[in-house]
């Protein structure tokens, strides 16, 4: 076992940390390419799997998380000690299954009997693993020292320290992967009816509370495969676009850059959210670059440069777009930034109904302080729609 490292700690009974009530499967490793390797107890499906390890700091909202499809490829680790603990309301499911490919908790609790309002019972139903009883802090102070790593989260009773450091050392890199041709829908689909204006959302890894964010305001949603086409995505009836949140690198989208910048320079009001910024900002000319920390997590401070103001956000990326790349010719300015590192956050255009943001203003989960931003996009739609 030369070169490993294993995170020692003194043995719990499974109880203790899997609520009897969801039962438990025995133990299991969390192994990271670096050769760290951390016990539990598995209480997810019993199977191995593994992808980017990326640490969630959100004190609730381990649903949302778990069917974000933004996590598809990742293996989250939620930093929150107390895991099932308010159990699970179908409606706040953010897509039809989870998409992450494995889950590391603390304590795995449940706060409900019926297996509908348990998270663990849609993990399973998914064949996604989970393990309790890591020292989740101590993995995420082992990130913030390396920076993202690979993992895998072991199969209950497969506790060889060495294979498993193998196993994540030969998963495919995170950048080599397309995420989004797996959680895009597959069909045009429309939301709504009545007089609303019609806004067409490019699913590149949709959240339902992206199209309730929308709904609220009274527009009506037509929501698009990631293989949409131009004419379909600017057909004459649509009153506004929207490029959706969703997983992976930004720089393996060679067509929706390309939509992109015909959007961008079709003029319709335009927004673009998380991934979806990211997009834009390469269709204006700008970089995109990997992160050493990912944000994760409900606590992000933004700062919109023109006013001033801040506002506390829901993150969940690993790529920025970066600012010193983005032409001045582009009509495009850095609008927000994070207090935290300094990244790129926003952007909008100068003379065009355009605006772009990292973080999640729908939230789910996480603050709502962000939802201005639908107002300020479906006030624009209406304006053009008259």
């Amino acid at each position: 076992m030369s070169g490993l490292l294993v995170a020692s700690r003194i043995p719990v009974p499974a109880d203790a940390v899997v609520d009897p009530r969801i039962g438990s499967h025995g133990p299991a490793l969390v192994a990271l390419e670096d050769g760290t390797v951390f016990p539990g107890i598995a209480f997810g499906a019993p199977v191995t799997a593994g992808g980017d390890l990326v640490a969630n700091t959100s004190q609730t909202g381990y649903q949302e998380v778990c069917t974000d499809p933004s996590y598809a490829g990742q293996v989250v680790v939620m930093t929150y000690p107390l895991i099932g603990n308010y159990g699970r309301l179908v409606e706040d499911d953010q897509s039809e299954r989870p998409w992450l490919r494995a889950l590391v908790v603390a304590h795995a609790t449940a706060a409900v009997v019926g297996r509908a309002r348990q998270i663990v019972h849609l993990l399973r139903a998914a064949g996604v693993p989970a393990i309790a009883g890591v020292d989740t802090r101590a993995l995420a102070r082992h990130l913030r020292e390396t920076g993202t790593q690979r993992a895998v989260v072991t199969a209950p009773g497969e506790t060889d320290p060495d294979a498993a450091v193998a196993a994540a050392r030969a998963l495919p890199r995170w950048e080599d992967q397309d995420f989004v041709g797996q959680v895009s829908a597959t069909d045009p689909y429309d939301i709504g009816t009545g007089e609303g204006p019609l806004v067409a959302v490019m699913d590149f890894g949709l959240k339902a509370n992206v199209v309730r964010g929308l709904r609220r305001r009274g527009a009506r949603v037509r929501v698009l495969p990631h293989t949409a086409t131009l004419e379909t995505l600017l057909a004459p009836e649509v009153a506004g676009l929207v490029l959706s949140p969703g997983p992976g690198d930004p720089a393996r989208l060679a067509g929706p850059v390309v939509l992109a910048r015909a959007a961008i320079a079709d003029g319709r009001p335009l927004l673009g959210i998380c991934l979806g910024h990211q997009l834009v900002g390469l269709a204006a000319g700008a970089e995109t670059r990997r992160l050493r920390f990912g944000h994760h997590g409900a606590n992000h401070p933004v700062q919109d440069i023109e006013s001033g103001r801040v506002q506390v956000t829901a993150q969940n990326h690993e790529v920025q777009v970066v600012a010193e790349t983005l032409p001045l010719a582009s009509g495009f300015f850095v609008s927000q930034r994070n207090l935290n590192d300094g990244s790129v956050e926003g952007l909008r255009h100068r003379e065009l109904p355009i605006e772009t943001v990292q973080y999640h203003p729908e939230g789910s989960p996480g603050p709502l302080d962000a939802l201005e931003v639908f107002d300020r996009f479906v006030a624009r739609v209406q304006e053009r729609s008259g």
